[in-house]
């Protein structure tokens, strides 16, 4: 996850996260994970189990090391996520058929998430975390975008949440609230699975065509070329989160 101001990298049993203080000092933090989201291996529960990992996660790093600054912490950022909701509203209680007011509600909603990445440092740390995890994980200098970065799941969770709301839609007006809570976290389990299956196969054409709203976001909004004091803390939050991870591999 890139920050405002470092990036936070997390596997199956530990996080560490690397910020650049304002006054230019490198500061990292890192620990194992309560809980593993990793050891969930039900289909359908996983994503919603990686969500709640990253909830859980969050205010512990904010503790261990109070310097980093999340990307939704601007106040213009929340801003556009009030006018979002808003805008969203107004489209569910158009004359637009039912999907429809979904797909287009589900695309409004990701405009704080665009404005938090374009036109900041978030970006270009979020470039650092991609060249430093892609070429940890090929063995070569890697580009700016990852095959595997979350927002190719933009494809997949805005197809799945239109079908969950649109189905939702149709309960009982008294069972409506809980039927769209229900059809989210289906939508979230849906595209996790629809993901893993688009990295096992990338040449498909069914999975490039969902990996392209999130591969236009990401090459558009979400990623810029990192400065090398950028890049050299994407490194080190690398560095110690494999460091935990590879000394419980060998206690394992």
């Amino acid at each position: 996850m890139a920050l405002a101001n470092g990036v936070l990298v997390h596997g199956p049993t530990a996080w560490a996260c690397a910020v650049r203080t304002a006054g230019g000092e490198l500061k990292v933090a890192s620990s194992p994970k309560g809980f593993r989201a990793a050891e969930v291996e039900q289909p359908f529960i996983r994503g919603a189990a990686r969500l709640a990992e990253v909830m859980l996660l969050l205010p512990q790093v904010r503790r261990a090391l109070p310097e980093a600054r999340l990307p939704f912490e601007r106040p213009r950022v929340l801003a556009t996520m009030l006018g979002s909701a808003v805008a969203a509203r107004a489209v569910k209680a158009s004359r637009l058929r039912p999907f429809a007011q979904e797909l287009l509600a589900g695309a409004l909603s990701l405009a704080p998430a665009a404005l938090a990445l374009r036109g900041t440092d978030v970006a270009a740390y979020h470039g650092a975390e991609h060249i430093s995890i892609g070429s940890y994980e090929h063995g070569e200098r890697r580009e700016k975008e990852h095959e595997r970065c979350g927002t190719h799941m933009v494809g997949p969770l805005l197809l799945s949440s239109a079908i969950g709301g649109t189905l939702a839609a149709k309960a009982p007006e008294h069972l409506r609230g809980p039927a769209r809570l229900a059809a989210q976290i289906g939508a979230l389990g849906v595209a996790t699975e629809l993901f893993s299956w688009m990295v096992r196969h990338p040449e498909n054409a069914v999975s490039r065509a969902l990996a392209m709203p999130g591969h236009e976001l990401q090459h558009r909004l979400a990623t810029e070329e990192p400065s090398p004091e950028q890049l050299e803390v994407a490194e080190a939050a690398l560095a110690a989160c494999l460091e935990l991870e590879h000394g419980a591999a060998r206690r394992n």
